[in-house]
């Protein structure tokens, strides 16, 4: 490969963290192109009222699509659950804590209508389903904001991976099992993306590609692609490899916490095992569930 490899990312200092791994994993000259998202942009409003999954990585797909850069990185749990036309994933790099993290109190110590702070409706409803007394605040910004921020509330939800991932290490963290609280499609991955006709990078991402991760983001994205939905709905979906077959679980929940729906299976195929698991919840009332948030979109 002759020339400069480009990396366009957000510049945060988690996407930054990111994008300087998948550097070093390139055999070849780089530079880090950083791009302000729509998400960056308006920190104020939620993400579901500045247009949902995708905020975080439209103007950075762009840069790509234009050829301002070669390739892109994101956080896998950003990217829409279809495809850009021209683009494609090169890599996923693996995983790393796919789980949700509470700061502040464990979950069983939070007090009688305690303050938690999330901006993820995925986050509340799941909480609202275990403890309906609790207010949820509103919280959006990087990591180190969010934990600023949330000194004044009594605990807040992050990713695991961005805690291990910058060595933060707050004074009370408990890490949450996918059974109390599925995590977002495609959480503690990152994703590398290039022109669909770039055979020459898409044959040296491939090298970089981690084959169990790729199966398991797969699937939970095939049964998010069911809803045509991300981060703006109560939407969760967890995989893993489990004795050369795929285990996945997935949840879809009403936003008020009053109905959770749950299921899993296994397989072999990611896109027919995610396809039909969204199929037995959309037969078991999932479809009303998301009607409902819509309406209070």
């Amino acid at each position: 490969m002759t020339g400069v490899v480009r990396l366009a990312t957000r510049g945060s200092e988690l996407a930054l963290w990111q994008t300087k791994w998948v550097v070093s994993l390139l055999p070849v000259p780089t530079e880090i192109v950083t791009v302000e998202t729509e998400g960056d942009r308006d920190q104020e409003r939620s993400l579901t009222e500045i247009g949902g999954q995708g905020v975080f990585v439209k103007e950075i797909q762009r840069h790509v699509l234009d050829q301002r850069a070669t390739i892109a990185v994101h956080s896998a749990k950003d990217l829409p659950s279809t495809s850009v036309d021209g683009l494609v994933v090169g890599a996923w790099l693996p995983r790393a804590n796919p789980f949700d993290a509470i700061v502040g109190c464990t979950l069983s110590e939070l007090a009688p209508r305690a303050r938690v702070g999330t901006s993820s409706l995925r986050r509340s409803a799941q909480l609202r389903a275990l403890r309906p007394d609790v207010d949820i605040v509103s919280l959006r910004g990087n990591i180190r904001t969010r934990l600023t921020k949330g000194k004044g509330l009594d605990a807040i939800f992050v990713a695991a991976a961005a805690l291990e991932r910058l060595e933060i290490q707050p004074p009370v963290v408990e890490i949450l099992d996918a059974r109390v609280m599925m995590p977002q499609v495609g959480q503690g991955v990152v994703a590398v993306e290039c022109r669909a006709d770039d055979r020459e990078m898409i044959q040296l991402l491939s090298a970089l590609s981690d084959r169990e991760t790729e199966l398991s983001v797969l699937a939970e994205r095939s049964f998010l692609r069911t809803f045509g939905t991300g981060c703006s709905l109560p939407i969760g979906a967890f995989a893993e490899m489990q004795d050369g077959t795929i285990m996945l679980s997935a949840m879809v929940a009403a936003p008020d916490g009053t109905r959770v729906l749950r299921g899993s299976l296994r397989g072999e195929d990611p896109e027919q095992l995610g396809g039909l698991l969204a199929s037995d919840l959309v037969e078991r009332g999932a479809l009303a569930l998301l009607s409902a948030s819509e309406g209070k979109g």
